[in-house]
Order: structure tokens, then sequence, then C-alpha cells
């Protein structure tokens, strides 16, 4: 089975997609094009996974780079592809050709970013944490630090868990509230004390008040399509052991 690549006309001109799991070499509750080296997934099937989508983008395997991702603010510069010991951090920016950035997501929204001008690109993996702490801003900032003006950068936020999937209790809608009473424009009502958050909208929100020059949402939800995404929430609804990670990734 081949690949499916997610793009956006926002990004055109550059290589990029939010791969689906369609077409990798995982089975079980992985099956698909798992690339979660963190998962409990044979390494075997992951390394073959992630050989396929940097295929897919014109590159060797080891061009393919990704971060111990750990839900901060932390962005990572890429000048090479990396050796040893991946850095922590949620986001990574380049100005370097060849190289792909790359997010790994099973919920969690992926962020596609491209001054295309200023051949400058970046990546962010943006839950909840993330966003609200900063990361988006500073990818922003991190892209601007290798040339690119925040005015010309397009960002795309792929597959993501959509609001009618989210619930979330009290204490989250309270983490909000103490930030900024504003945002209680992105909860509505659920059951009981229960509240629907919109992450996507959460995000352009943060990328479009950060003076982004255009920001979209691919309109997916990882939650509600099992046959194309992979979903952390749904993994825990339906009491699976483990569940497989989403790729997502750009290039100059």
């Amino acid at each position: 089975m081949n690949l499916e690549l997610i793009t956006s006309p926002a990004l055109t001109g550059l290589t990029h997609g939010f791969f689906t799991r369609k077409g990798g070499a995982s089975s079980g509750i992985y099956s698909g094009l798992n690339c979660g080296g963190g998962s409990q997934d044979q390494a075997d099937a992951v390394a073959m996974n992630r050989a396929r989508a940097a295929s897919a983008l014109g590159l060797a395997p080891e061009a393919l780079v990704t971060i111990h991702q750990v839900h901060s603010a932390e962005v990572a510069v890429i000048d090479a592809p990396l050796e040893g010991d991946k850095p922590k951090a949620d986001a990574l920016v380049t100005n370097t050709p060849g190289v792909a950035l790359a997010i790994l997501t099973a919920d969690c929204e992926p962020v596609l970013f491209a001054d295309p001008d200023a051949g400058v690109i970046g990546a962010a993996h943006a839950g909840w944490r993330g966003a609200i702490d900063g990361v988006l801003e500073a990818t922003l900032d991190a892209m601007e630090g290798l040339g690119a003006n925040r005015a010309n950068i397009s960002a795309v936020i792929g597959p993501t868990i959509s609001q009618a999937a989210y619930e979330v209790g009290p204490e989250f809608f309270e983490r909000f509230m103490d930030e900024d009473p504003g945002y209680d424009r992105f909860f509505v009502g659920g059951d009981g004390d229960r509240v629907h958050f919109d992450l996507p909208a959460f995000g352009l929100h943060r990328l479009r008040e950060a003076g982004v020059g255009a920001a979209q949402w691919t309109r997916h939800c990882t939650y509600g399509d099992p046959d194309r995404f992979y979903s952390f929430r749904r993994s825990v609804h339906h009491k699976e052991a483990d569940y497989g990670r989403l790729i997502s990734a750009i290039r100059l």
C-alpha cells in the first residue's frame, strides 16, 4: 500500500506532508506507518516506516530529523542530520537544504512552518502544555533568528484531536482561566463538570496573535478516523496497551 500524505496549499513549493498511518510495515495495534521509536512496536518495523517516510520526501533515512519530545517550549536549531542522543525539545528549525524536520504526534498538533523567501522552515509538536507555554511563538522566534520574517511565514496545523473528542476536567479549564479568562471561548460544556477543549482553534489563535503571515488547520481529527490516524485518547478509551505515532515533516 502506498503512503498517504496530507499536504497544504499554504506550503506549495515545499516538500512536506502530514503522513497518515497508511502504507506502513507495522501490525497489530500499530498497524500501518508507526514512526514512534518510543512505542513498544518492533524496532525494525519502526525503522522501515521511517525509511519509507524519508523516501517519500526524497531523502535518506538519516536526513529525517526528529527530537526527544517532552511537551516543552524548547526549540532545536538543526544544521545537519543528528547523531547520538536527540535533544529534548518540541520544535525544530533549519535553513539547511536536504534536511527534513519531523514531528511525531497522536492527538497533539503537528505544525509545519515555512518562509520560502528566506529559505527557513520549522516544525513543532504542540499539545495543550506546549501551546500554552509558548512553543509556537518560540518556533517563530527561532526561525527569525535564522533570517525569516514572521509576516512571511505560513503555519499549518495538521491532523489533531478535534473539540468534539477532547473532553477535559475542571482543573484543565482552570489552568487556562488562570492564564487568560478570555480563553473560555475555546471551551464548550460537556457532561457534569466536564468541558470540551478546542486545541486546533487555540493553536490558530496563538499563531495569529504572534503575527504569523498565515495560519491554517487541515481540519482532520485524529480521534474520529481510526483507519487513517493514530490517537492516544482513542487507545485509552479502547483499553489498548499502547498506540502508534504519526509523522509530519517538511524540507527545503
